[in-house]
């Protein structure tokens, strides 16, 4: 009798049904478009931290920045020429750390040990600068002072001078012992292979595709570093925006070429547990004298540009909207389920006057409330999907604005900031690096439980309403309408 009085009440009243049904299919579509956007924007952040530490790296240990002396210089390149003839042709090859700051490789096992830590892996961030050109002496022209030449070491210098370029690119030496950790995990071989896990001693480079193509490299050449050929095994394409590195080499060779034997520059880190990583965090800060710990979310409060200002408006304003949207529905819902049951005063009274319990009438009110809010909801869920699948079609496309010192391979530091990217020439002072993210809005089956449990809360909070409102009928109304 529930069933058969339910489908043909629904059926008899299917225009007030679907004003309902359509209100909380709004407010649900909204919802599951605004959860599916965030969730890629949670995604697109992830890609850019990826970008810049490598897949599978929840945070970084590297030097804690010591308080410069009074009157300390703080140190700088230096390239030294000496003149050797007329017309001089010299270069001058170094290879130093990126930011001057380095850490014992021992601080890797210090780091493993600490509780929460799956794994550890340290690598040596490095950049290679090559000045080369020639000198010009210029000429001595003597003035005349009337009739006769000015003494001997008196007159004007004409000419001369020095033409000098500059090269440089980024170099990152990883352990390749532990392939699974550190920047060139954010990176696919796209031609030749990787790194074998003997190779420690080996002089072998990956070389990232883009640097590749800009010096005419492939897979057999070789790529010299401060001097020393080394063997190009494999092209890698950075997975998004730019890689960490132009060059990857051993670890060890990394060392030994630098002149920083047992030195590393960054330590990058696995948490066994993604839920504890403030306090692996603390663990290492507490423990690890001298080191700074950078977590993903750190990383993320520099990130800026659109990817940014996208991702607080759909966690602001987005579920701001979303709330309001759905507590409007809710109540409309509620408002138009206890109108409806006003206008039904006479057939529920006369119903209670047939001997249907206030219990009874309660529940027919509730079941349809419930019926139009499944509807409801099956239309958000429709609605929410095309939404959502609009979205991805579409894929805008956000730019991620990293922070200065945040390029990749473990914090490129002043040097980076002075000789520009890879090629050389300057940049601007304290710039970052700029990633373009294509934007997805991927669907959880969490997303979909809970546009269901809004569906059925929706229904239940309009039947609350209805049925309140039909309980307090009594058999004289009916009779008083029918008088």
């Amino acid at each position: 009798m529930f069933f058969i009085y339910l489908r043909r009440e629904l059926r008899r009243r299917r225009k007030a049904a679907l004003v309902v049904a359509s209100g909380l299919a709004l407010g649900i579509a909204l919802v599951i478009v605004v959860t599916s956007v965030s969730s890629g924007m949670k995604q697109a952040q992830g890609k850019v931290l990826e970008s810049l530490y490598g897949l599978g790296t929840d945070m970084t240990v590297t030097k804690a920045q010591e308080k410069p002396e009074e009157g300390a210089q703080p140190a700088k390149p230096r390239f030294r020429f000496e003149a050797k003839g007329e017309e001089d042709e010299q270069s001058s090859d170094r290879l130093m750390v990126q930011g001057f700051e380095t850490l014992a490789d021992s601080t890797v096992d210090d780091v493993a040990q600490q509780d929460g830590v799956a794994d550890a892996v340290g690598g040596l961030s490095l950049i290679n600068v090559k000045v080369s050109g020639d000198f010009k002496p210029g000429e001595i022209h003597t003035q005349r002072k009337g009739l006769q030449m000015g003494p001997p070491g008196e007159g004007e210098v004409r000419g001369g001078g020095a033409d000098f370029e500059v090269d440089s690119f980024t170099i990152y030496g990883t352990d390749v012992t532990q392939p699974e950790l550190g920047p060139l995990t954010s990176s696919t071989i796209t031609d030749g292979r990787t790194f074998k896990t003997g190779e420690t001693d080996a002089r072998v480079a990956v070389v990232d595709s883009a640097y590749a193509k800009k010096a005419d490299l492939k897979v057999g050449d070789s790529v010299e570093i401060k001097d020393e050929k080394f063997e190009v095994v494999g092209i890698a394409t950075a997975d998004s925006g730019q890689a960490s590195a132009n060059v990857y080499i051993p670890l060890k060779q990394a060392q030994t070429l630098s002149d920083s034997k047992d030195k590393i520059t960054t330590v990058y880190v696995k948490a066994a547990d993604s839920q504890q990583i403030g306090a692996v965090k603390s663990a290492i800060q507490k423990n690890v004298p001298d080191t700074t710990v950078t977590t993903s979310e750190d990383l993320a409060a520099t990130v800026s540009g659109s990817l940014s200002t996208a991702s607080d408006l759909a966690s602001t304003v987005g579920k701001w909207l979303s709330v309001v949207v759905l507590v409007a529905a809710f109540l409309v819902a509620g408002l138009l389920t206890s109108s409806a049951v006003s206008r039904r005063v006479r057939e529920f009274g006369t119903l209670k006057a047939l001997g249907w319990k206030s219990g009874r009438v309660t529940r027919q009110v509730v079941g349809e409330a419930l019926v139009n809010g499944l509807i409801g909801g099956a239309l958000g869920i429709a609605l929410g999907l095309g939404g959502a699948y609009l979205v991805t079609a579409v894929s805008p496309t956000l730019t991620a604005e990293l922070g200065p010192g945040l390029g990749g391979g473990g914090g490129m530091g002043g040097m980076v900031r002075t000789f520009g990217g890879p090629g050389g020439g300057k940049g601007p002072e304290g710039a970052g690096k700029t990633l373009d993210i294509a934007l997805n809005a991927p669907v959880s089956p969490t997303t979909i439980g809970i546009a269901v449990a809004l569906a059925i809360a929706g229904g239940l909070i309009a039947g609350a309403f209805g049925g309140w409102r039909a309980s307090r009928l009594r058999p004289a109304d009916a009779l008083r309408r029918v008088a």
